[in-house]
């Protein structure tokens, strides 16, 4: 069995400095992971400052209600219910949110929790491992044409009806149970892949992100964090995949555009539709040293946004 690589929270230092966390100020990380952003705010937060960090992973969650810190709110909840995990911690609005998504290093490096084929575990993959369908379930039950549009539209997998296919007739013979069952077949089915790439990697992503609803989870809480934020508040986003940071990068130039204003109505400028993000900076990746450090980080992407406050605004009508 391979060893598993000690966790690296990438783009630490710089999601935290993108945040500007203020001493007084409440903030959200809605995916806690094993906690090295949330730490990270703790450090630059004063005795009034406040914490909320969410995550689906009852793993996660133990990890966070261990640290001994008033100030850090943990719950059990997916961040796609954003607005509702706050709610439910007393809060009304925050100062900032970020979001670090996609499948956590301890999650990819623990083999029982099936999410890679480095290791023969039970097929399960889910981030909650307290509900939901397992990805041994999903392939149980689906049909050739359900697994063929997950394969390929989250895995952008050129053989996935192939793929399909080949788990459909194996199926009919015996379940398939394991991570190691289920990239076997995998590798069959397609003959040829990028050097480097496992044949298996692309199905084993699209089945994490359909049985965890990861790009459904991002749609809904980009709106929710946006609303939330008070004046002058920042979204930082970490994406590591196209599908993802497609979704991020698309929602916050939408809101970064104001609404149009009605035709042919005189306006004074005061009354003119304003944006409701403003874009900071350009998109930011993680540094060759870091990368070479961690090679996890190579994919990652953040981007950041604020919702204009009221110098931001008088600036912009000067």
């Amino acid at each position: 069995m391979s060893e598993a690589l000690p966790h690296q929270t990438v783009l630490l230092q710089e999601a935290v400095a993108a945040l500007e966390v203020k001493p007084s100020g409440t903030y959200v990380d809605g995916t806690f992971g094993r906690g090295g952003h949330s730490r990270a705010i703790l450090e630059r937060l004063g005795p009034q400052g406040r914490l909320l960090a969410l995550d689906r992973d009852p793993q996660a969650v133990a990890v966070a209600r261990a640290i001994n810190d008033q100030r850090l709110t943990m719950l059990h909840h997916d961040f796609g219910a954003l607005a509702e995990a706050v709610q439910q911690a007393g809060i009304d609005a925050v100062d900032g949110v970020l979001l670090d998504i996609g499948v956590s290093s301890p999650q990819l490096d623990e083999g029982g929790r099936g999410f890679s084929f480095r290791f023969d575990a039970p097929l399960d993959m889910r981030m909650d491992t307290t509900q939901g369908e397992t990805a041994a379930s999903f392939l149980a039950e689906a049909s050739i044409k359900e697994i063929t549009e997950v394969i390929r539209n989250y895995g952008e997998e050129r053989f996935a009806f192939q793929i399909a296919k080949k788990i459909v007739a194996a199926r009919s013979e015996r379940p398939i149970a394991t991570t190691g069952e289920l990239a076997t077949l995998v590798r069959e089915a397609v003959r040829t892949r990028e050097p480097g790439q496992d044949s298996a990697t692309r199905t084993f992503q699209a089945l994490r992100i359909h049985i965890n609803q990861e790009l459904e989870q991002l749609a809904l809480v980009l709106p929710q964090a946006m609303d939330l934020l008070k004046p002058g508040g920042r979204l930082v986003v970490i994406s590591f995949h196209s599908l993802e940071d497609r979704i991020v990068k698309r929602f916050m130039r939408d809101q970064a555009v104001p609404d149009k204003a009605p035709k042919n109505l005189p306006l004074r400028a005061v009354d003119l539709p304003l944006p409701k993000l403003r874009l900071i900076g350009k998109p930011f990746r993680a540094s060759a040293g870091e990368i070479s450090a961690n090679p996890r980080a190579r994919s990652a992407v953040m981007r950041v946004a604020e919702k204009p406050g009221a110098d931001s605004l008088a600036g912009g009508r000067a």
